[in-house]
């Protein structure tokens, strides 16, 4: 199983740039494409949140008609750019988007992994939270399938990353989720986005990463009084691969082009000098 994670992806109105700086509609378009043309093509994409930059119903209808073109199905859930009502009436069509309640996280059953999707937005704060009553959720959730290998993908990173102006701004409870994690091991990965950067580590006995963005760059800075700004980086996101009794393993893939393919050996198997 291959499944494409592509994340923050800031869309504007039509004609608008992301800050007035980026064209994150057309940097979105380019993914698009991109993952159409990957072969083995991904059987799955998943939008972990910031898919528009205000909530607002033309940035949705613009995302939509950028995704139109992907041949393969797409799961969305909010990041903290996202408003839940105006993103659960540009995905109505979508059967595992719940339309009720506050919520807009799911399980999706019908892959080799199972899927959770949670969502850790604090509507009108850019910081993201994994309430008493999600968290709830979430442990019933795991508790019906203890045998099934799970990933998890939620927006807002539970763990620090060094990036001082990021981490304020992250899941502010994650401890409780770590904790309880390690009271449910079928969960072998944990998948994010918000921090617009590649970033991998162990936690609480799961593989975690944060997914870079297609559109824009978090600085690197680690002084811990940097400021919040952004850099124009090459494009990319994330693959992850799935093989039993392999696990999940994750590549960038970067979006545009670049020269190649070449070869490193000549037609007598020899590396080429």
């Amino acid at each position: 199983m291959l499944i494409a994670q592509v994340t923050d992806t800031h869309i504007k109105a039509a004609g608008r740039l992301a800050y007035r700086k980026v064209d994150s509609a057309d940097k979105l378009a380019n993914c698009v494409a991109h993952l159409n043309a990957l072969a083995p093509r991904p059987d799955i994409v998943l939008l972990t949140g910031d898919l528009v930059d205000l909530g607002r119903p033309e940035e949705y209808a613009l995302l939509r008609e950028i995704l139109s073109p992907l041949r393969m199905p797409i799961h969305v859930i909010p990041g903290n750019h996202d408003e839940r009502g105006a993103l659960r009436k540009a995905f109505a069509d979508q059967a595992y988007l719940p339309q009720s309640g506050e919520f807009l996280h799911y399980v999706l059953e019908d892959y080799p992994l199972r899927l959770i999707g949670l969502d850790t937005v604090v509507a009108g704060e850019p910081r993201g939270e994994l309430c008493e009553a999600r968290l709830g959720w979430l442990d019933a959730q795991l508790r019906r399938a203890p045998e099934r290998e799970t990933v998890l993908f939620m927006h807002h990173p539970p763990f620090l990353t060094g990036l001082a102006n990021m981490d304020w701004q992250n899941c502010h409870n994650g401890e409780a989720l770590g904790a309880l994690l390690e009271r449910h091991r079928q969960v072998t990965r944990l998948l994010c986005g918000h921090v617009h950067r590649p970033i991998h580590l162990a936690w609480h006995g799961v593989t975690a990463s944060i997914a870079p963005s297609p559109s824009h760059s978090c600085v690197f800075d680690l002084d811990p009084d940097a400021s919040h700004d952004f850099v124009l980086e090459p494009p990319t996101c994330e693959l992850h691969y799935w093989r039993e009794g392999a696990g999940l393993v994750s590549h960038l893939t970067f979006i545009g082009d670049y020269g190649g393919r070449f070869p490193f050996y000549d037609a007598n198997g020899k590396l080429i000098d």
